[in-house]
């Protein structure tokens, strides 16, 4: 453990400890999603995003704060979680609670923060309210796919001289996000600005019974969107098939304002048209010109703009919370109708499905602000929560890929036991034994303001309370299942006793190393012999060879060629038992060693051991840029858990690898290790017609 904590970067993949250059970094450090947001993501409940600069620019103090917080009540009416988000002293944050709503609403440096501002705002320590695409990026990472504001930015009038175009228009065009508003502001140049969204590939879709696209005050702009969808059951789908098709575009939905609102439209149109004079004749441009004119114009209208604008921002609310309940809805059901027409697969067969053994455990990140702590005496800081454990992150991917795995485990009888069973409330934790007198396996990491480990201490002790006599209550699960994962927190004992049973009843084990120490426990006796599967990265393969008495090399390589054939020489005397190893390569991709069968590796499972001819396959990793990426916590545990979803659902090699892929994809891009959005739908190889699938290297065994 010692070493481990000397060398922070060892914990990003295995134990579920969050990443000090992704988690730690972007959720502690430079981004933070309230737990209430994180509670109904996990729980695939409704969440909506919400900007902020409506309230740091939009409005003057105290409107801005009332419309606020009526905005939220609203979303929560419906039955959705708000999340609105800003900047506060270089973090952003995914949900506000009240006193931060009340700053950003009377902060007088508050800054309009974009696309390009982020950088240098969060390197500053600035704060500031996030515009449309801000928000769209910071929903996006969250997992958040609908976000309600008033109106979006586009081509300013002159445009095609000046090149002014809002950031909302391309990001859009690259963040797959739903974005519900009431169209664009009739300032800009509406003509050009939905020309410009349909270079950029953005479906735009009126919200109603016309085509009519809104112009913000006015229900009618001149012009028309390519659709319309009539209610929040249409919407919904047309955000779901976006997401499935997997374009990383976004979507437009245009809600006309209220009627009763529209009455004073005139009025205020021409009192814009005023303001727009008036900005050009003093030189105002750029980011500056929308807040002078909305404040002008509320000047001009005696403030009927101002409760025009509060009333779409109202009505934008409603609408959008009910599309993003009915998108909600429609996943769970897809989702449920996936697991029943799995379950009714399965129960033809005699066999149930999977059982998965190992630790559960709660990590506390406590952050510093300075970049020397202080021992002896309270430092300034912040502190998050987040739940892992190789066992828990692997039974919550399969829990997500439409499998109903027993998840076997410890923890204590106390608080922290309540938070991560109530986080795990969608996986079956019925084999989960809550210890009195024991407590919840808990690991806490104190960092400096860059991301370095300054102490670290973990309590892990209950895992050793997952005894042979504990999991031998459910030998009968054990002994019909599918196939049977470890991970190697839990004692040898057990994993020697599970053997046996997967020996006696011919039960395909999946053995996941966890570290470079623990690797070495089913090799310790002939109970390796036992397994069929592992998925050791290059180290933990080096500690199994070296368990068996086999050299193996001390400096590990670095090129990709040396890597590979390193593995494949350390997989081939394991394989003599085995029935394969997905050696993972970090940046690297993943190297299968197996049986070979018409070119590829067989990964489905054996039913009796025999002479085979062996190969190995290596599968280029997915392109995941430091921008996109969030968290390293429960990249492999995705992969692994993907992949034996793949397995058990008899897809073919390259479909079950590709599956891990994406979903190892998935998890690096959320701020949680197993992302919420995970689904069958989001591995499924087939649904991106634009992700280009390399040919895997092949390579004979000898």
């Amino acid at each position: 453990m010692m070493r481990i904590l000397r060398r922070a970067s060892a914990l990003i993949l295995r134990r579920g400890y969050a990443s000090y250059q992704g988690t730690l970094s972007t959720k502690d450090g430079l981004f933070r999603v309230h737990p209430s947001v994180s509670q109904a993501l996990a729980e695939n409940k409704p969440v909506v995003a919400l900007e902020s600069t409506i309230i740091t620019h939009g409005m003057p103090y105290p409107h801005n704060l009332s419309t606020a917080k009526e905005v939220e009540a609203i979303v929560r009416a419906e039955g959705a979680t708000p999340a609105t988000v800003g900047v506060l002293e270089g973090e952003v944050r995914v949900g506000l609670s009240s006193e931060e709503l009340d700053y950003l609403a009377q902060c007088k440096s508050s800054l309009k923060v974009s696309r390009r501002d982020l950088p240098y705002v969060i390197s500053k320590g600035f704060s500031g309210g996030t515009t449309v695409s801000a928000t769209m990026i910071a929903a996006h990472r969250a997992g958040i796919p609908v976000f309600v504001t008033g109106g979006i930015g586009g081509v300013h009038r002159d445009g095609e001289n000046s090149l002014d175009i809002s950031a909302d228009l391309t990001e859009l065009g690259r963040t797959p996000i739903a974005v519900v508003s009431a169209g664009v502001k009739s300032i800009l140049d509406i003509g050009r600005t939905l020309e410009f969204l349909e270079t950029q590939g953005v479906c735009v879709a009126t919200y109603g019974a016309s085509k009519n696209f809104p112009a913000f005050f006015s229900p009618q702009s001149g012009f028309t969107s390519a659709y319309h969808v009539c209610n929040p059951e249409e919407a919904a789908k047309l955000i779901a098939s976006t997401l499935s098709l997997g374009l990383q575009s976004g979507v437009l939905l245009a809600v006309p304002i209220p009627a009763e609102s529209a009455a004073a439209g005139q009025q205020i149109e021409e009192a814009i048209q005023a303001a727009v004079t008036e900005a050009s004749a003093k030189g105002i441009s750029g980011r500056d010109v929308t807040p002078f004119i909305l404040q002008k114009v509320n000047e001009l209208t005696d403030g009927k703009s101002l409760q025009a604008n509060i009333a779409l921002i109202h009505n934008n609310a409603k609408v959008g919370s009910q599309i993003a309940c009915a998108l909600s809805k429609q996943m769970n059901e897809r989702t449920l109708k996936g697991k029943t027409h799995l379950s009714r697969k399965l129960s033809s067969n005699t066999k149930s499905d999977v059982v998965v053994i190992g630790g559960i455990n709660v990590d506390f990140i406590a952050k510093g602000k300075t970049e020397t702590l202080l021992f002896g005496q309270t430092n300034p800081g912040s502190v998050c929560q987040s739940f892992g454990g190789v066992g828990r992150n692997i039974a919550d991917s399969l829990s997500r890929l439409s499998h109903r795995p027993l998840f076997i485990s410890a923890t204590g009888a106390d608080s922290n036991s309540d938070a991560v069973l109530n986080y795990c409330k969608h996986m079956n934790t019925s084999g989960v034994a809550r210890l009195e007198g024991q407590s919840t396996a808990t690991y806490c990491a104190v960092i400096t303001e860059s991301g370095e480990l300054s102490l670290g201490l973990g309590d892990m002790d209950i895992h050793q309370q997952i005894t042979e006599q504990y999991v031998s209550q459910f030998e009968k699960q054990l002994s019909s299942a599918t196939l049977v994962c470890l991970d190697g927190n839990i004692p040898v004992s057990t994993i020697d006793y599970v053997c046996s049973v997967a020996k006696k009843h011919n039960i395909n084990v999946w053995y996941e190393p966890t570290d470079s120490e623990k690797a070495c426990k089913p090799f310790l006796s002939d109970s390796w012999k036992s397994l069929s599967y592992s998925s050791p990265n290059l180290a933990e393969l080096c500690t199994m060879n070296k368990t068996l008495g086999i050299a193996a090399p001390e400096v590990l390589p670095n090129a990709l060629d040396e890597m590979l054939g390193v593995a494949v020489t350390l997989s081939r005397p394991l394989l003599d038992h085995l029935h394969c190893l997905v050696v993972t390569l970090g940046a690297h991709g993943v190297l299968l060693c197996g049986e070979h069968d018409a070119g590829t590796v067989n990964l489905q499972p054996r039913k009796q051991k025999r002479k085979r001819q062996l190969c190995a396959l290596h599968y280029p990793a997915l392109t995941v840029t430091p921008e996109e990426t969030m968290n390293v916590s429960g990249a492999g545990d995705s992969l692994a858990g993907a992949l034996i979803a793949g397995i058990l659902q008899g897809k073919d090699t390259d479909s079950c690898v590709r599956m891990g892929l994406l979903a190892a994809r998935t998890s690096l891009v959320s701020p949680h290790p197993i992302a919420p959005v995970l689904t069958l739908d989001s591995v499924d190889p087939n649904r991106d017609q634009m992700q280009h699938w390399p040919k895997p290297k092949f390579l004979w065994i000898d």
